[in-house]
């Protein structure tokens, strides 16, 4: 564990506690305890006797011994979800939201918990840890609230009116494969989840290596809300061991993670004729217009670049500031940067945590220290930071990034912001949709209609007006998901259930029959057939 430092931080802003603080102590925690972590680890179905040891980014110390499982592991969990899905597609979907909306009450009532155990495994500052629980309450409150909205049979025009009955269905996949990212641990273990199982599916579930015990707290508060134990399993392994093997059994299948990796997944699920979402890269962009309110959008620019040090899939890593503004602008970012408050603590009083492993940090200060050597200003940052944490790296924005830096069309998911000048706003959309991503971007500025007209220019598949990423993450019945190489379908509102649903109709006919009646010929009957066809135009266009 590392003393407390204190002082003003190399970019300006001051340093807090380290997590030695007695009163947030992580060796401390019930989180930690090893009869909690026990019973989280227990949930893993693992026959291999093998485990591996993850380490927490706060400070390097080891956390827990991760079992780990095996392809045949991957098929007795399968073997298992199918067992248990049987019986809960004949659950009521009202019995079903009823559990939601307990696990709703469980997750605020043990966010301290869940909070303390993500910042261990994954090194992020408190509040934007706390990001984590209030996304699965407000998940787990929209499906329960909206369950009949999105899943009771409804009825749809028959062909001949009053004669012909047309019902359609939502049915069940089957079994859901959900391979789950480090950055969000608890909420992106679970979020795409939940609406899975409200559809009447199971689940088997592989999270990352690096963050396995909040993912099996999750599990664990799922059993503890009603949800049957075997509907949501849990294995544990490198993914290029285990992806195969639950691509090869899995219904659907949800990936977070790397462009590279999701084209495999797309390819095997291909194959297989499995339908897929996939949330990948992204090279994220924010425009600040004109007009804008500089304090909002630089207090927004903030946020969109160092949330989380940069380690969110929406996270803005480009930044296009109008001739107008620009130099008014990059002052009141830079000093909001400079004066933010870094540490590796689970108190409240960091701005920023930690990267989270010494790959991360090796890609973060790999782009900058191309980024410089080719010419460009560092106005913020630069320089990873071991005497806070051993993967820290300072929030950091450059200036003068050129096409031929790393940094410029590379994905580098840290806290580094390239920021751009621009003289008209056809440029800065041009700009902005540059490359091959598509995932989140933002616009600031005060005519919020004008705002709306050029978020519909920017091909991403959130734009936000004077937000960062909230608006539209946060806003529950909104499909959240990317568009080019960020990515094929969408979490959250219809599309984030109706993805996990067969569609099946049902047409009852009564009466008469589609074919010759009376006596009819077959010329007769297709004689009867346009005439009746010409009348019900007639009388829809009336």
């Amino acid at each position: 564990m590392s003393d407390a430092i204190s002082g003003p931080g190399a970019s300006g802003g001051p340093v807090v506690e380290g997590p030695h603080d007695p009163e947030h102590d992580p060796r401390a925690s019930y989180a930690l305890e090893p009869e909690h972590v026990a019973r989280l680890t227990e949930r893993i179905l693992t026959t291999t006797g093998r485990t591996t040891v993850v380490h927490s980014p706060l400070d390097g110390a080891p956390l827990a011994n991760i079992p780990q499982s095996s392809a045949d592991d991957v098929a007795e969990a399968f073997r298992r979800a199918r067992i248990a899905q049987a019986a809960w597609a004949r659950v009521s979907i009202d019995e079903r939201a009823r559990i939601l909306h307990r696990l709703h009450d469980i997750v605020l009532d043990r966010q301290a918990e869940i909070i303390d155990l993500i910042q261990l495994e994954s090194g992020k500052a408190r509040k934007h840890a706390f990001d984590e629980p209030l996304h699965i309450a407000l998940t787990a409150r929209y499906y329960a609230r909206t369950a009949h909205k999105h899943l009771d049979t409804r009825s749809a025009p028959g062909v001949v009116p009053v004669l012909t009955k047309v019902e359609i269905n939502r049915l069940p996949k089957g079994v859901v494969g959900i391979i789950s990212p480090w950055n969000y641990p608890f909420t992106m273990a679970l979020c795409d989840g939940l609406p899975a199982l409200l559809a009447g599916n199971a689940v088997v579930t592989k999270p990352d290596a690096q963050t396995m015990l909040s993912a099996l707290l999750g599990a664990q508060l799922l059993e503890e809300a009603g949800f049957p134990r075997d509907l949501w399993q849990v294995v544990a392994g490198p993914g290029r061991e285990l992806g195969t093997p639950i691509i090869d059994r899995a219904d659907y299948i949800c990936f977070t993670g790397s462009t590279a990796t999701g084209k495999i997944i797309a390819r095997q699920a291909a194959e297989r004729l499995i339908g897929c979402s996939l949330e990948l890269g992204g090279k994220n962009p924010i425009l600040v217009l004109r007009d804008a309110d500089i304090e909002r959008a630089a207090e927004g620019a903030v946020r969109a670049s160092f949330s989380n040090a940069g380690q969110l899939c929406v996270s803005t890593e480009r930044m296009f500031v109008a001739d107008q503004v620009y130099d008014r602008f990059v002052e009141r970012f830079v000093a909001r940067t400079k004066a933010m408050s870094l540490g590796a603590t689970l108190g409240w009083d960091a701005d920023m945590g930690t990267l989270i492993s010494a790959d991360q940090l090796e890609t973060v200060t790999a782009h900058v220290e191309d980024a410089v050597a080719k010419g460009a200003r560092v106005l913020a940052g630069g320089k990873a930071r071991p005497d806070l944490a051993p993967y820290f790296f300072e929030p950091t924005i450059l200036e003068g990034v050129t096409p031929e830096m790393t940094c410029f069309g590379h994905e580098t998911f840290g806290p580094v912001i390239s920021i751009y000048r621009f003289h008209d706003e056809a440029d800065a959309i041009a700009r902005a949709n540059d490359g091959e991503y598509g995932l989140n971007g933002s616009v600031y500025t005060r005519d919020t209609v004008r705002g709306r007209a050029i978020a519909r220019q920017i091909k991403c598949g959130t734009v936000n007006v004077n937000e960062a990423f909230g608006a539209t993450f946060a806003s529950i019945d909104a499909p959240m998901g990317g568009m080019r190489e960020s990515g094929m379908g969408r979490r959250q509102g219809s599309d984030g259930i109706h993805r996990y649903t067969e569609v099946q109709s049902v047409g009852t006919q009564r009466l008469i029959r589609f074919g010759p009646m009376f006596g009819m010929s077959d010329e007769g009957y297709a004689k009867f057939m346009t005439a009746s066809l010409r009348i019900m135009d007639k009388l829809g266009r009336a």
